[in-house]
């Protein structure tokens, strides 16, 4: 019985064995190898107990491999190159294959940021393919389990496996029709206001709610649509107000007054999230870096 069985190969064993075949030489292995001659000689010795061959023969003044050494060494050749193709990052060219991707948003991130990403994308790669699902308030699960490939959201949830990234931060506005009201220039006015807030499909409420309990102030919410998008057709021809992402403004708020409320609120920081598992996939690198892009064009596309 060999005195090792075959986990005692590995990827320096067999470069050794390929350098020996290549330079008939153990000492020329040992130099191209930067090692001692007597590791190389050990190495072989421990090479030939698992794989119970002699390998080399002396030959002369020289050494000859083995009918198995020669055949071992193809093998060994084609199992480094393997080994060396797990340690080198796939290449990815946008448009080589088709691609799919999963991305989670809300109206608000949707409509704001995501036009332009397919844009990009498409602009790079003509056989890609994005579906966009909401987010409400994510949940790790979403990524771990494969049912989106990025979120987009101002609530990273809290998860070791989850990756998360900065792209833009934005504030808060009051959104009314100025052609029925002014805005709320003082606390008292906006409380006396009633609102439009927005409950999530989940029941999950916007970060604004809690910022509002916490500062203590309670609105008088009038109606409640279940996302962004479902405001303005009610803010529109109506005393109602609402108080929003100050970015919407270029979207479903366009043609709406826009007025800063009349007490500080937070900033709202908005996130990418990603799996951990995703971090270093070329092609989701790409999809990561292709947001980040669009999100720098839709900034630097706000007038000032």
């Amino acid at each position: 019985m060999n005195k090792y069985d075959y986990l005692g190969l590995d990827g320096k064993s067999l470069k050794i064995l390929v350098t020996v075949l290549e330079e008939s030489s153990v000492s020329a292995a040992a130099k191209r190898l930067d090692m001692s001659q007597p590791a190389v000689s050990h190495a072989l010795d421990r090479l030939r107990d698992v794989l119970g061959d002699p390998l080399f023969v002396k030959s002369g003044r020289g050494i000859r491999p083995t009918v198995h050494a020669r055949a071992l060494g193809e093998q060994a050749r084609r199992i480094l190159a393997e080994m060396k193709a797990l340690t080198t990052p796939a290449e990815f060219k946008p448009g080589d294959k088709p691609v799919s991707f999963t991305i989670a948003a809300n109206d608000y991130q949707r409509d704001l940021l995501l036009p332009c990403l397919l844009e990009r994308l498409r602009r790079q790669a003509s056989n890609v393919h994005v579906a966009v699902v909401p987010s409400g308030i994510p949940s790790a699960e979403q990524l771990r389990d494969d049912g989106c490939d990025l979120v987009i959201t101002p609530h990273p949830p809290q998860a070791s496996d989850i990756v998360q990234k900065r792209i833009l931060t934005d504030d808060f506005m009051c959104f009314y029709d100025p052609a029925v009201r002014t805005a709320p220039k003082t606390l008292s006015e906006y409380l006396a206001a009633d609102h439009v807030s927005v409950r999530f499909g989940n029941g999950e409420r916007v970060i604004l709610d809690d910022e509002l309990e916490q500062s203590g102030i309670r609105r008088r919410v009038t109606l409640t649509v279940p996302n962004f998008s479902g405001a303005p057709p009610f803010i529109r021809g109506s005393d109602l107000i609402a108080t929003m992402p100050s970015l919407l403004r270029l979207g479903s708020m366009q043609g709406l007054g826009a007025h800063r409320p009349p007490f500080t609120l937070p900033e709202m920081p908005l996130y990418m999230l990603w799996h951990q598992r995703h971090h270093a996939d070329p092609v989701q690198r790409w999809l990561r870096g292709a947001l980040e892009a669009s999100v720098a064009e839709v900034m630097a596309s706000i007038p000032d």
